[in-house]
């Protein structure tokens, strides 16, 4: 229901932008005003009923802990994406939608691209991902910033941000423990 709320209002502000007449704009900013609030409280009654079950609660916890990740985004990815912290790096990129796969044939080398998947935790991820490559998390910045300097597309490099976004959040709930900002050092023992 949430993601139908949001999805209309997309609809109404897009048929805002091209609509002239003044009192029909108002209906609907006044529609999307009101949308907007049950919205917000859906998310609100759905994370209390999360909330209510210790183990939902502890891994919604541990989502929400990944720097860029607000709580719309991880509810989005533990609603959508329950193996969380269960499957591989790989497989949680896959299911999602954010795995790259080639259009190769014979000797012919295609064009890499996303494919399948979840579209709605995709789209989630991926509007997440915008913040939070320019704003909220250190090394997802770092990516956008390499990978445009590489040459890639804003959207392109936007993908790589919501993957390793994902990555992210499946290892924190893997390892239960909250997300710490910085990678960890690597350890190395001298003989």
């Amino acid at each position: 229901m949430i993601d139908q709320i949001g999805e209309d209002i997309a609809r109404l502000k897009n048929r805002i932008e091209s609509c002239r007449n003044g009192g029909i704009n108002k209906l609907w900013l006044e529609d999307i005003a009101r949308l907007e609030q049950r919205e917000k409280v859906a998310l609100k009654a759905l994370v209390a009923s999360i909330r209510q079950h210790p183990d939902l609660a502890k891994r919604l916890a541990l989502i929400n802990s990944v720097d860029g990740i607000g709580l719309p985004t991880a509810v989005a990815i533990l609603v959508r994406l329950p193996e969380i912290g269960r499957i591989t790096r790989e497989q949680a990129v896959a299911l999602a939608g954010l795995a790259p796969y080639d259009d190769d044939s014979g000797g012919q080398l295609g064009v890499r691209h996303i494919e399948g998947g979840r579209r709605r935790l995709r789209r989630a991820l991926y509007t997440a991902s915008l913040a939070a490559s320019f704003r909220w998390n250190p090394q997802l910045i770092q990516l956008y910033q390499r990978l445009t300097a590489a040459g890639k597309e804003h959207k392109r490099a936007l993908v790589a941000c919501a993957r390793k976004m994902l990555i992210f959040a499946n290892a924190v709930v893997a390892r239960g423990t909250p997300w710490c900002g910085e990678p960890p050092a690597p350890s190395f023992s001298v003989s």
